[in-house]
């Protein structure tokens, strides 16, 4: 999973991004409203930490602009700013979770958890689809309670695909999002990790949409 951290702290920024890769998420950070991303089409990330004061703006001008464009990614504001008020904007204008600084890095890592597990629609740490579990915090997939033995790529394309059962994922989203694990993968890359995929936890559970991608039947 791929985390945009919008934070102009040095400290904080820095200390953010070895908690999230100690626990697994891949991480990209920029300081100012004005290197944040104005869209997120073709992008990759999963949740976006946000912090409300910025040299050169807010994060709530960020957060509005970015809701009235569609984007649906999970979005934690991260703020010294502990007034009710606060949080209620920013909770009323889109955000998805409010974390109040100073915070505990295992909590706020807890919340990201949450808000990616509501929006692949999962109530559990235990993702369920059909026979398979998978639990991503230890990345760890089961296929009829038996541990599948993935690679770091094929397990976060199982992960993808995962998030939206029985819905068709685009071979460039896959690709896309299977980038930050390392070098860029292109098309022939990713139809060889589902090969594999599928070698693992059956044919029959990923299917072929032609010339568009792959879905996980549920």
């Amino acid at each position: 999973m791929h985390i945009l951290i919008v934070e102009d702290d040095l400290d904080l920024g820095l200390a953010l991004q070895r908690a999230l890769k100690a626990d697994g998420l891949s991480s990209e950070w920029v300081r100012r409203v004005a290197d944040a991303p104005g869209s997120f089409e073709g992008l990759t990330f999963d949740c976006v930490l946000l912090d409300l004061s910025l040299p050169d703006g807010t994060g709530m001008h960020l957060l509005a602009r970015w809701r009235a464009a569609g984007v649906d990614i999970p979005i934690i504001l991260v703020t010294a700013k502990a007034m009710l008020e606060d949080r209620l904007a920013g909770l009323d204008g889109g955000a998805d979770d409010f974390v109040v600084k100073p915070f505990a890095m295992a909590e706020l890592v807890s919340r990201i958890r949450a808000v990616l597990r509501r929006s692949a629609r999962q109530s559990t740490e235990v993702w369920t689809i059909g026979a398979i579990e998978i639990e991503p915090r230890k990345h760890l997939a089961r296929l009829n309670g038996n541990k599948v033995d993935l690679s770091p790529r094929e397990f976060q394309l199982i992960l993808e695909l995962a998030r939206e059962p029985g819905m068709v994922v685009a071979k460039g989203t896959l690709s896309q999002r299977l980038e930050p694990l390392g070098d860029p993968v292109d098309f022939g890359a990713v139809e060889v990790h589902i090969c594999n995929l599928r070698r693992k936890i059956g044919v029959e559970r990923i299917q072929t949409v032609r010339g568009i991608g792959y879905l996980l039947a549920p």
